[in-house]
């Protein structure tokens, strides 16, 4: 059994920066594609990033895109995501995914393990 653990949310203001990670264990996920989404309370998860297990392909919302950087360590089992000039919209609580199979925004409901995310919060 997968298990995620997701680290460095924490307040922040905008403009400012922070790294989320996500470790996995319990299984081999170097396989895996691997994404984040995030949640706010009265509204729908929503995709944010994932990316290939080789790392070539790398998928982004648009909200997010030229701000945020998925990438991960096949070795260490760890994906990360480098947020940078965070808004207050951006204020959710972040959960990583793993999938054997392709992680968009529309398969975010078939995904097999998942995180408990970690909450990030941006201050105006």
């Amino acid at each position: 059994q997968v298990q995620l653990v997701e680290s460095g949310g924490g307040l922040v203001q905008a403009g400012g920066s922070l790294r989320l990670s996500c470790a996995a264990s319990g299984g081999v996920v170097s396989r895996f594609w691997m994404g984040w989404f995030r949640q706010t309370p009265g509204k729908e998860r929503e995709f944010v990033a994932a990316i290939h297990w080789n790392g070539t392909l790398r998928y982004y919302a648009d909200s997010v895109k030229g701000r945020f950087t998925i990438s991960r360590d096949v070795i260490k089992n760890t994906v990360y995501l480098q947020m940078n000039s965070l808004k207050p919209e951006d204020t959710a609580v972040y959960s990583c995914a793993a999938d054997p199979r392709e992680i968009t925004a529309q398969s975010m409901n078939v995904l097999w393990y998942w995180g408990q995310g970690t909450q990030v919060t941006v201050s105006s």
